[in-house]
Formats: C-alpha cells, sequence, structure tokens
C-alpha cells in the first residue's frame, strides 16, 4: 500500500550556497506558493492535505540534509545557518521573493529564524507543534517536567543517539512498514488513531531510512538555539498546539503566540504529529492565514 498522495509529489535538485544538493520536492498545484519547512527528517507525506488535488496551494519543500536524498555537506556542517540558507535556495530556485512559511517542529524554528534574519521574504507563518528556538527546553511538558531538566535529558538523549544509533541502525532502517506494525504506532499513542493508515505508513516509511545517529546530530544542530524574538514580527502568524505533544509544549506555544502581535492561536486534542492527524484543520488554518496576508 501507497499513500494515495505519493503520485502528487515531484521531486528535483536544488544547490545550496556551501555547495549540498538538495531534493526539494513540490505538488505543482495552482494556487498561491508556500514553503514547507518541515520536521527533521520528515519527508512531504507528512502533509497529505496539501498534497492532495484541490488543496488549492502551491507548496514547495526539501529534505534536511542527509535525510531522503538530500546528499550530507562535505565537510559535515549542520547547523541552523545552513539550514536558513536552504531555505532560501529552495525559495531562489522556485522565484519566489516573498512566501508563506508552514514549519513543523524544528522546521517552525527555522521559519521564525528566516523572518528575523529575512523579513522581506517571509509573509507569514503558519508554526505547526514548533516553537521559535529553544526547543529542547519545551519538550515533556504534558508530563510536567520543568523545561530546565527537560532539556537536560532530551540533550543527553540526543547525544548518546550519536554514538547508538550506529547499532540501531541496521534495525531501524529495515523495519517492515506494514499495515499491522503502523497499528502499533498508534496503540502506543506516539500517534492518534485518527491518523490514516496509507498516509502514517508512508511518512514513517520515509523517516526510517534516515540513520538514527545522523538525525541526533540533526536535531543537536539546533539545540543551543535561543528564542527568536518576536516583538518585532509584524506578519501574519498562526500557531497549532497538540494538547499531548511531548515534543513541543502546548503551554510554550501559546506563550509564543501571546508574543506576536494579532496572532492566532489553536489548540487541538493531538500530539506532535498534527499534520497528520489534523490534516483538514491545518488546510484550513493555512486558507485562513493566506487571507489575512491577502
Amino acid at each position: 500500500m501507497t499513500s494515495p498522495t505519493a503520485s502528487l509529489v515531484r521531486y528535483y535538485p536544488v544547490t545550496s550556497a556551501d555547495g549540498t544538493r538538495l531534493r526539494a520536492w513540490t505538488n505543482d498545484a495552482d494556487g498561491p506558493t508556500v514553503l514547507v519547512s518541515n520536521g527533521l527528517g520528515t519527508s512531504p507525506y507528512a502533509w497529505p492535505s496539501l498534497l492532495r488535488p484541490g488543496s488549492g496551494v502551491r507548496v514547495i519543500g526539501w529534505n534536511h540534509r542527509g535525510t531522503g536524498g538530500s546528499d550530507r555537506p562535505v565537510d559535515g556542517r549542520i547547523d541552523l545557518d545552513s539550514f536558513i540558507e536552504d531555505a532560501m535556495a529552495v525559495m531562489d530556485d522556485a522565484g519566489l521573493e516573498a512566501t508563506v512559511v508552514v514549519g513543523w517542529s524544528t522546521g517552525a524554528t527555522i521559519a521564525f529564524e528566516l523572518a528575523a534574519r529575512h523579513p522581506e521574504r517571509v509573509t507569514g507563518i503558519l508554526a505547526v507543534a514548533g516553537v521559535p528556538g529553544n526547543t529542547f527546553a519545551t519538550m515533556l511538558a504534558p508530563l510536567h517536567v520543568p523545561p530546565v531538566m527537560a532539556r537536560a535529558l532530551m540533550v543527553a538523549l540526543a547525544r548518546s543517539a550519536t554514538l547508538t544509533g550506529h547499532a540501531l541502525a541496521p534495525v531501524t532502517r529495515r523495519l517492515p512498514w506494514t499495515n499491522a506494525t503502523v497499528d502499533l504506532v498508534r496503540r502506543s499513542r506516539v500517534v492518534f488513531p485518527a491518523a490514516d493508515t496509507a498516509e502514517l505508513r508512508a511518512m514513517l516509511q520515509e523517516f526510517f531510512t534516515t540513520h538514527p545517529a545522523w538525525y541526533a546530530r540533526l536535531a543537536l544542530s539546533v539545540s543551543e538555539h535561543s528564542r527568536v524574538s518576536l516583538s518585532d514580527l509584524d506578519i501574519p502568524v498562526t500557531f497549532i498546539a497538540g494538547r499531548w505533544d511531548v515534543l513541543t509544549g502546548s503551554r510554550d506555544m501559546l506563550t509564543a503566540a501571546q508574543r506576536v502581535k494579532g496572532s492566532r492561536y489553536r489548540e487541538l486534542p493531538a500530539t506532535h504529529f498534527i499534520p497528520i492527524e489534523y490534516p483538514e484543520v491545518v488546510l484550513d488554518e493555512l486558507t485562513r492565514l493566506l487571507g489575512r496576508v491577502d
């Protein structure tokens, strides 16, 4: 079984500022163009509602360095600066002077940082389960773990995974993603049952092709990033938070929304995987945001 949106994605190469070859993607649809700044290691299949025919938006995005067919940089460079360069390279290749950016998880941090550094390039932000920096401190919030402790625990876990990931890779990269294994993920409540089976399977299958140690390095590359100042942000922004999200606490998303003048905040009974659990809500909020930008 393949995702019903798989055939609607076209991949193409884009070269970033430092020469790293990225695997960019688009749905080639009619409508206003938006840039998707994805979660680390995730694929376009995390956004089924944006890829479907009749979505009304043309989306472009890219797979992060060393994931999903994008090359690892020759010098091993992965940091927030390089992620910003990658986003701008994809925009430049598409001829986009400015656009709305849809960010999920760490991709939201990239979106806010892009707006802070290059405000002329970003006309609006849809932040899905993501905050403007200091992401590790927001983790484990539903478990009532203090931010300082949460950050220390998650950084330690990521650092250990840069080593243990080499032993895990032969297992994680060969996991058989069937309806049965997808159902096991649902039962664990990591992803809620609302997600479509075929779409969730496509997303997980692609995600687990990334080497665990490399994924840990990607995560650590943004762990030191402090919060982006939001006081001067003067564009439409919408935040969509998951009440049961253990990777990006809804409390921190709410406080971020309160710091952005005129922002919209929506909280769902969801986990971190809002794009695939509530795809129609994501499309609806994006459509609303595009209307505010216009």
